[in-house]
């Protein structure tokens, strides 16, 4: 554990670094939803919204996501960092939780583009893109204020 104490400020500078990518593709993937929902399935446009979903799903927005969990991992094993009697811990990894679901929404819904089986409209992506933020709000919020 003195390892982690020592290495604390380069686990946590590792842990916003990842949660920045995670978050970034969290906001764009559904934005790209929106557009593609617009685009023609089979069309040379839909194609190529495929890609881009199937890059930026396996290629930045998992491994972001592993990278988040595993330092916050850490981070939580440190001593002396999170006072587990306080609620905002419980709260902001309520919230974590719940954009874990959200991405798994959303490899469900990058599986049916990626085999022209959309069944939501632009609109829905749309509803769907303001989730990742606002639970973005909550966890920050809840990190830096610790209301209770």
């Amino acid at each position: 554990m003195d390892f982690l104490a020592a290495a604390y400020p380069w686990i946590k500078s590792l842990h916003i670094i990842s949660v920045i990518a995670w978050m970034a593709s969290m906001l764009y993937l559904p934005r790209l939803f929106v557009y593609h929902a617009a685009a023609p399935a089979g069309s040379a446009q839909s194609e190529i919204f495929k890609v881009m979903e199937r890059r930026l799903s396996r290629g930045i927005m998992l491994p972001a996501m592993t990278a988040t969990l595993v330092f916050g991992g850490l981070l939580l094993s440190t001593p002396g960092v999170v006072d587990w009697h306080n609620g905002w811990i419980h709260a902001k990894l309520g919230l974590v939780f719940a954009m874990l679901v959200v991405q798994h929404f959303l490899g469900g819904w990058r599986r049916a583009f990626a085999e022209d089986r959309n069944r939501h409209s632009e609109r829905f992506y749309r509803v769907v893109n303001e989730v990742p933020t606002v639970l973005m709000i909550g966890i920050v919020i809840l990190v830096v204020v610790k209301p209770f």
